[in-house]
């Protein structure tokens, strides 16, 4: 089957129709980890999981919505991800303050080790921290503090497993003595690479010590004389939010693989495209449907792991303390900090008119806006109902006479009528509210 139209199911169409016989080739991926993450995103969009039913008041046409997963690992819901993590990352950046991105790799010998041990990769996230920091304060010749938000990805552009991290650093440190801001103009990228391999290589033996490890970091210090690569982007991040938060998703928030990169599927075969690290170049690459699977699914990572973390000066705690000192510090220095960057998180509605689709609560039949009719979800049952949240907002408020005791309903007048225009208008449309 070809994918040309760009299904945007074509991902979860390959999952589910091979997810069981891959667990029968590769029993140790069947279970909980794996099976909780398959089961959410093929029930994306399916309405037996939940959805919103919308009505227009004018002429009763009726839409439901079903509601999405919003998993990192469900593709159609890739956009979504995106747009979350931006929001949670934009609300705890400093205004003001300069930010470095940096990518801390390793050689492919390396990765299999964390693959097949998952409990590495909360350890090689604290190491990043740790190594930037003691690189800056060695440059800077004394103690200093940076701020660090860490970000793991495990899938290379082919797809294939490639654990790595993508820290956003301030552009500098706060010195721990004198408590003045340090501004990194410059650092030896040498150093970088050798700190880098130190950092790694000693917490691999400190947590595996076998000695099948340590002449793994044997031969890794003599395969790689001159140190791991660490990439610090020689340019500064954006200043203003829209373009920040555009940098950040584009190098930090990406799927194993995009919808659009996949090219064929024939029921045995996946044909998709990456875009070479070296040539720079699209490459293609054809796979066995489970092979497929095997590389999808392989990124998936423990239940509850945190995939981004922040450090130092970024530290959730530390950051009204932080930012009273920084707001002192870079009036001197630069422009000064007036607050955070704010994206204000985008509704379903506000999601779809962006990309550049009609808006989905304007009705198709008249034209007019169609409003929350009710919300049902499996467990819970309806959680919302417009019947209810019109009581509520029109219920009339109680208040005693001073002296009698006697309750009255404020705002009602003499007839006690409430929200009768609302009501009517509702009860006019019951013949056609038939879901």
């Amino acid at each position: 089957m070809s994918n040309d139209h760009k299904d945007k199911n074509i991902f979860k169409q390959i999952i589910g129709e091979n997810w069981e016989a891959f667990k029968k080739r590769y029993p140790q991926f069947d279970q909980p980890r794996y099976n909780d993450a398959v089961k959410k995103m093929l029930g994306c969009g399916e309405k037996e999981n939940g959805y919103a039913c919308y009505v227009c008041c004018s002429c009763g046409e009726m839409v439901t919505v079903s509601f999405s997963c919003k998993s990192s690992f469900c593709l159609a819901c890739g956009k979504v991800y995106s747009d979350n993590w931006v929001d949670q990352i934009s609300e705890i950046l400093y205004d003001g303050m300069c930010y470095r991105h940096v990518v801390l790799t390793m050689p492919e010998d390396l990765r299999r080790i964390f693959f097949e041990e998952p409990k590495l990769l909360a350890e090689l996230i604290k190491i990043g921290p740790q190594m930037l920091t003691a690189a800056l304060s060695d440059w800077f010749k004394e103690a200093v503090e940076v701020g660090c938000i860490v970000v793991l990805q495990t899938a290379g552009r082919s797809g294939h497993y490639n654990p790595h991290l993508h820290i956003i650093m301030t552009s500098g440190g706060l010195s721990k003595s004198s408590g003045q801001w340090r501004s990194l103009q410059y650092i030896n990228f040498e150093m970088l690479h050798k700190k880098w391999q130190y950092f790694l290589l000693t917490m691999l033996r400190e947590q595996i010590n076998t000695p099948e490890m340590r002449a793994t970091v044997a031969r890794m210090y003599e395969q790689y004389p001159k140190g791991l690569v660490a990439f610090l982007d020689k340019g500064r991040m954006p200043h203003n939010s829209e373009g920040l938060a555009r940098y950040l998703v584009k190098y930090v928030v990406s799927p194993p693989i995009a919808i659009s990169r996949i090219l064929e599927y024939d029921g045995k075969q996946v044909v998709y495209w990456y875009k070479d690290h070296e040539t720079g170049k699209k490459k293609t690459e054809t796979v066995d449907v489970i092979r497929f699977v095997g590389l999808m699914v392989q990124h998936i990572l423990p239940k509850g792991f945190q995939r981004i973390r922040y450090y130092g000066l970024q530290a959730t705690a530390k950051r009204p303390k932080v930012l009273l000192l920084l707001k002192k510090i870079m009036q001197t220095v630069t422009r000064a900090i007036s607050g955070v960057y704010k994206i204000v998180k985008k509704t379903f509605r506000q999601r779809v008119m962006d990309s550049g689709c009609q808006d989905p609560l304007k009705c198709k039949k008249c034209g007019d806006a169609m409003v929350l009719y009710f919300i049902w979800h499996p467990d819970h049952g309806y959680i919302y109902d417009f019947w209810d949240a019109s009581e509520k907002c029109h219920e009339p408020q109680t208040e005693t006479k001073a002296g009698t005791g006697t309750e009255t309903k404020a705002g009602t007048g003499s007839s006690g009528l409430v929200g009768h225009r609302e009501r009517s208008q509702v009860q006019m449309l019951m013949p056609f509210m038939q879901v």
